[in-house]
């Protein structure tokens, strides 16, 4: 059992040893970042622009990471978002996507909740790109 399990912790180590890398890590967030751009436009380019040259229903999310909630320029947001008092962080927009009535009742975004941590995950790494 101990020669099994010592053989199941060197294949793992071999296995992540490559993402250990600087060069490896970034190929893993390059690819995060493009899966969580093709995520995004399927899943919210309908409603969110991330260029400000491209109009949108929503409020543009380029820089959507470390703004205040309901504070984009001229965005008529609902009440209830306009005075959440918090700021976008990565939790805060996976927690969005999961269930923005449930973080912000009141809110007047019609959603229909992103549960999968994964897409979560490749989505806000896309966004968090654009606020570099």
């Amino acid at each position: 059992m101990f020669i099994k399990s010592l053989s199941t912790l060197a294949l793992a180590a071999m296995l992540t040893a490559p993402l250990s890398t600087p060069a490896a890590a970034d190929t893993f967030e390059r690819v995060k970042i493009d899966a969580g751009a093709e995520l995004f436009a399927s899943d919210c380019r309908r409603c969110h622009s991330v260029d400000a040259d491209k109009a949108s229903y929503g409020p543009l999310l380029e820089g959507v990471i470390g703004r205040r909630a309901g504070s984009f320029p001229d965005y008529p947001y609902s009440e209830a978002l306009a005075g959440a008092g918090f700021v976008w962080t990565k939790g805060a927009l996976r927690a969005w996507m999961e269930a923005n009535d449930e973080l912000v009742p009141g809110t007047k975004m019609r959603h229909v909740g992103i549960t999968d941590p994964t897409v979560q995950d490749f989505i806000v790494s896309y966004l968090a790109s654009l606020s570099k």
